[in-house]
């Protein structure tokens, strides 16, 4: 029998409306191939789709409602699949422009997947300045569980210019199963796994209601007055629009590891710090009031190991969320990472917590994978007090490949939760923290505003380094020059 979606798969389908698509996406901008004879176009990019997908069957199936909707819908083989239906092609007027790029993704991203095909899509985009292109990817985040299906972005890149090779693909569509068959493979569950099958079975009840909160649809608690109050006093928490807004920032990843070897904590303590000052200041833009007490709520998903385990080996489900409260209302950008720090204390003791280098050091580890793992935890857990959703992923130090192109730049796409006006996405790679802010195209006009106050909060707490390094050295010489005179 075809796989059953899991009832977290099934709440994605069903919280999902024209104001809250639910897919994780990533936009990656790539130079001409290394080897200057080469070429990389569509027909390009579909041959290395056609040669990668067999290592991610699940993009060559489609969802299959079980008649009467007794379960949960199952997994079935496409038998009609196009995948120059899923690749597609784009350009921008030559020379296009960052900005020309930003617009197509925010329109892309604000449309949601057909339901009757393979939940993904991926548009080469041409025309590029300086002769690059970039490619832009969304899979639903039901698509991608990081055990049975991993991100196709991570098994279209390579680490060396050469492509690896690949297996002949030899795939033929099963037929689908008959609705009898589909019946007969609810029953069998229900006796294998009667607690799954229940929950299944909840799962789809709820959503007869038409809540469009993945929270309610598992039957956590809806939110109380104070929540409510929380929201209207909120910029962050709008009504939710089916248009986005989408932008970019790119920072150097020496200038967090200067910060966090200065102030301690960790690089991600030090992205959760830039982002806090950078609310604050865009609050103060917008007139907003950022007294000391003023916070903000964080969904920051985070990665664990299980108990049992010395190291991670693979990604499966190692991702849970963790609330953070930035302290938008410190003036100090040094106090607001130290405040940070002790909160993420918490989870670092437990001994569960994975480090950058052993994520990066995973086989087949990914950015884009752990991204969908994350969005995927901050959807399920959001609650109506929680203000923004960060995922912070450490990507690989040295430069990756399409067919033998060099990836710049990848920013992720993180989908927006309901009532929420932002969501901001980071990736470290090759030297550079890559931010995808993904907003309300509505609710937040000052987009730009806002990836310019991340600019300037890393500056600032950049600028306590170089103070402090300064008094560090004048104290250092002081004793010496004492000494050597004598006295």
């Amino acid at each position: 029998m075809p796989d059953r979606l899991s009832s977290l798969d099934l709440t994605f389908l069903k919280a999902e409306s024209p104001a809250t698509p639910m897919h994780v996406g990533t936009v990656d901008i790539f130079e001409p191939p290394v080897h200057g004879d080469d070429e990389f176009d569509y027909e390009s990019l579909v041959a290395l789709i056609r040669d990668r997908i067999a290592f991610v069957p699940r993009y060559r199936q489609r969802v299959q409602q079980v008649p009467g909707r007794f379960a949960g819908p199952v997994w079935v083989d496409d038998e009609e699949f196009d995948i120059t239906f899923h690749v597609r092609r784009s350009a921008l007027p030559r020379p296009g422009t960052h900005a020309q790029l930003l617009e197509l993704v925010a329109r892309i991203m604000s449309r949601r997947l057909d339901r009757a095909r393979p939940l993904w899509e991926m548009y080469l985009v041409e025309g590029l300045q300086g002769d690059r292109f970039a490619i832009i990817a969304k899979s639903h985040q039901a698509l991608v569980d990081g055990n049975s299906t991993v991100d196709i972005g991570q098994v279209v890149l390579d680490a060396t210019a050469e492509p690896k090779e690949t297996p002949t693909d030899t795939w033929q569509p099963e037929h689908p199963p008959s609705a009898l068959e589909l019946l007969a493979g609810v029953f069998a569950d229900a006796t294998r796994h009667p607690t799954a099958a229940l929950e299944l079975a909840r799962a789809e009840m709820a959503s007869l209601t038409g809540s469009t909160s993945v929270r309610e649809v598992l039957g956590g608690v809806v939110g109380s007055l104070a929540a409510q109050r929380h929201a209207q006093e909120s910029s962050l928490h709008v009504k939710t629009s089916g248009q986005r807004r989408f932008t970019t920032v790119e920072t150097n990843l020496e200038d967090y590891r200067t910060v966090r070897a200065m102030h301690g904590g960790t690089v991600n303590d030090v992205v959760l710090a830039v982002v806090a000052g950078a609310v604050r200041a865009w609050m103060m833009t917008r007139g907003e009031g950022v007294g000391p007490t003023r916070s903000v709520r964080a969904v920051v998903p985070v990665s664990i190991r299980d108990d049992d385990d010395e190291e991670p080996t693979s990604l499966g489900s190692r991702v849970i969320a963790s609330a953070v409260t930035l302290p938008v209302g410190e003036n100090s950008p040094v106090m607001r990472l130290h405040q940070i720090s002790y909160q993420t204390k918490v989870h670092k003791d437990t001994g569960r917590a994975v480090s950058a280098r052993s994520l990066v050091g995973i086989a087949g580890f990914a950015p884009t994978t752990l991204h969908a793992l994350a969005a995927r935890v901050a959807t399920a857990t959001v609650r109506p007090i929680d203000d923004v959703v960060i995922t912070n992923v450490p990507g690989p130090q040295f430069p990756l490949y399409a067919q033998g192109a060099p990836m710049l730049a990848s920013y992720p796409v993180v989908p927006l939760m309901p009532g929420q006006g932002l969501s901001v996405g980071v990736t470290s790679y090759d030297g550079k923290v890559f931010y995808g802010l993904n907003a309300d195209r509505t609710a937040m006009p000052d987009l730009a505003v806002f990836a310019q106050c991340v600019t300037d909060a890393l500056d600032e707490l950049v600028d306590t380094t170089k103070g402090s390094r300064n008094r560090a050295s004048r104290g250092r010489k002081k004793p010496r020059t004492t000494k050597k005179a004598g006295t």
